[in-house]
């Protein structure tokens, strides 16, 4: 019996690695696309004539279309699971930003955008739920953190990938090529990815209404402090990716080809942090994500500030190596942040908090990055924009010392 037993959970834990596949491979390939347009950014401004300030609108656009369908979207897949969304996540994304290529109307690419960005903020909702329900505590941070590794690694994908091919053609034809890419991943997770055998189904009668259920969720401060550092954090990594090659290229001077090298840095750096922050918190802290998180702002806060101080003359490998750091701090946060989302509130309640705590990190990343480039603008120069991601990774640190207070995490 007991030889019986084992045998099931080995079969259950073989089952949960490889659906982590499924959903990891969809994540990637989401990411690239939706994240695709920091890397193709300068041909996209190049080509439309933008200024910093509408190039930073551009994830402005996606992230506004994920907050918009946040909430909702975790409502739904608290009803009808991961396997149906995951497909049609994948098909409305891929669609939205082939037509995004199609268009020369700025304003029509950033409706396309927001489209796209609703599909784009669905997918976490989706994806955290598959996680909760496949792996236990104890090896969630783990799981986790290798799914968001999913978005930096596509994200660094699209710098491998999308940057030379429209260098080559055009940014239009490499955002198409990615989109079709998606839709096909999107087809194949469907008919092979499956649901957990201990996901409870949704029972029947009159729901809750949108608002109630929201209510219900409000009823967590420590989600509402989470959700504010996410703000903060997920804000100044959309920075750091639609910038980097700015002020690489062209402030630093030291061209395209380095600066596409170092936006890969920083994405493989995040994709390292989101499974090494995440098995830290497993491993040396008992599943505590406090601890962690807290290390990981102000090696943030750090990073900020030392872009600052880079010059034209900086060697390329101290470039490299301070842009790793900060990208695994700043890019490597948002497993722990879905963990401890999820963590915080009961698990039939998972999809809407991830979908709560996603609406409020999603307002991060429309209104700082246009803020940031704005002040580049003003000033000239990236300095001053550098400074105030550090004021607000200070915030984000403060944040956390209350979140502390609270002992909830």
């Amino acid at each position: 019996m007991k030889t019986e037993v084992m045998a099931g959970e080995q079969f259950e834990a073989k089952m949960a690695w490889k659906m982590l596949g499924w959903l990891l491979i969809a994540q990637i390939l989401v990411a690239l696309v939706g994240r695709g347009l920091a890397p193709i950014s300068p041909f996209i401004a190049s080509d439309l004539k933008l200024t910093n300030a509408q190039v930073g609108l551009l994830p402005s656009a996606l992230f506004a279309g994920q907050m918009l369908v946040s909430i909702p979207s975790g409502l739904l897949v608290d009803r009808m699971g991961t396997k149906k969304l995951l497909l049609i996540t994948c098909l409305v994304l891929g669609t939205f930003y082939t037509a995004a290529a199609l268009f020369n109307s700025y304003v029509l690419i950033l409706i396309c955008i927001i489209i796209g960005g609703m599909a784009y903020g669905t997918m976490h909702p989706v994806t955290n739920r598959g996680i909760l329900y496949w792996f236990p505590q104890r090896r969630r941070g783990m799981a986790m953190g290798i799914k968001q590794m999913g978005i930096t690694f596509g994200s660094a994908l699209a710098a491998v990938v999308l940057l030379p091919l429209a260098a080559v053609t055009s940014w239009r034809l490499a955002l198409a090529t990615g989109c079709l890419c998606l839709i096909a991943v999107g087809i194949l997770s469907y008919f092979n990815y499956q649901e957990s055998p201990v996901q409870p189904k949704f029972k029947g009668g009159k729901p809750d209404t949108l608002l109630t259920q929201i209510k219900s969720i409000a009823k967590y401060p420590p989600l509402l402090l989470i959700s504010l550092v996410a703000f903060i954090i997920n804000g100044s990594q959309m920075s750091l990716n639609i910038y980097l090659l700015f002020y690489v290229g062209n402030e630093l001077l030291f061209g395209l080809a380095i600066a596409g090298t170092m936006f890969v840095i920083s994405e493989a750096g995040g994709s390292a942090g989101r499974i090494v922050w995440g098995t830290i918190s497993d491993t040396f802290f008992g599943g505590s994500r406090f601890g962690v998180m807290f290390i990981l702002t102000l090696l943030a806060f750090s990073g900020s500030l030392s872009m600052i101080f880079l010059e034209a003359d900086t060697p390329v490998w101290l470039l490299g190596m301070l842009i790793f750091i900060f990208g695994f701090a700043v890019s490597g946060f948002n497993g722990l942040w879905m963990n401890i989302a999820t963590e915080l509130t009961p698990p039939e309640k998972a999809g809407l908090a991830s979908g709560f705590s996603l609406t409020i990190g999603s307002m991060g990343v429309m209104f700082l990055p246009p803020v940031f480039g704005w002040i580049a603008d003003l000033n000239g120069s990236f300095a001053a924009s550098w400074l105030f991601m550090a004021g607000m990774m200070l915030l984000a640190i403060l944040l956390l010392l209350a979140l502390r207070r609270l002992r909830k995490y």
